[in-house]
């Protein structure tokens, strides 16, 4: 069970670096599979996290503190909002409905992306912020809402990439602090010598997207994140649909 683990680190901290998102949505689903719903998603978390502060150092002079400080503030409300509703409603029904908002607002953003309209302002910050707490918290997808507003916004890839990492690493401590908190601070159980396997495929992982980066064009990186994006939007409905119906 280590391998399949240790792939899923090292593919999301690949796509971590190269797009600046995307770890929790593509490591999440095989690591919740492969670990239980609690010790995967604390893993998730924590790898995330950790693979955003590796990758600051190296954005650092790219991170746009002014946007950042516009996110960060509403999305910390936004995650306290979501912890109180994901308290209060069925998972299924609250995964359900944040996958038709992620699909929804991003197809609508890309429509306006072929008119001259562009989002500007703090409100748009604002909003994407609070949103990306709340989906995080409740649901555990918060980039898409980022996406919505890195496209809407054309935003590019280089500073939404940057800027992305401390965000990340803010709201991730955030869900960590009450996620284990709530528990007695109980880290994942994981097998003998998985926490160094585990570490040393993230480092692989982003030592992989630090060589292939600079090869990927900035086009390409901002398409990645948008499929990823849907990709998480698709899943959290498809996932919310089949466990309510199911």
């Amino acid at each position: 069970m280590l391998l399949p683990v240790a792939v899923s680190v090292l593919v999301g901290a690949l796509a971590q670096r190269i797009t600046g998102m995307g770890f929790a949505l593509i490591a999440a689903p095989a690591l919740v599979i492969l670990l239980g719903p609690f010790d995967g998603v604390v893993l998730v978390n924590l790898c995330a996290v950790l693979s955003s502060l590796l990758i600051l150092p190296r954005v650092w002079k790219l991170v746009d503190w002014q946007r950042f400080g516009w996110l960060v503030v509403p999305a910390l409300v936004g995650t306290v909002v979501g912890a109180l509703v994901a308290a209060r409603l069925p998972g299924p029904v609250l995964q359900l409905g944040v996958g038709v908002l992620v699909v929804v607002a991003l197809t609508v953003s890309l429509l306006v992306t072929r008119t001259d309209h562009v989002a500007t302002g703090r409100t748009p910050a604002i909003v994407a912020g609070a949103a990306s707490g709340f989906m995080n918290a409740s649901a555990g997808v918060g980039g898409p809402a980022l996406s919505v507003y890195a496209v809407a916004t054309r935003w590019p890839q280089a500073g939404f990439a940057a800027t992305a990492q401390p965000y990340f690493v803010v709201i991730g401590v955030a869900s960590l602090v009450g996620k284990l908190g709530a528990t007695g601070w109980a880290l994942p159980e994981l097998e003998p010598g998985a926490w160094p396997l585990v570490i040393g495929a993230l480092l692989v992982g982003l030592g992989l997207g630090e060589l292939l980066h600079r090869r990927v064009p900035h086009h390409a990186a901002r398409i990645a994140v948008i499929v990823i994006a849907y990709a998480g939007g698709v899943a959290a409905m498809v996932d919310g649909a089949m466990e309510l119906w199911g």
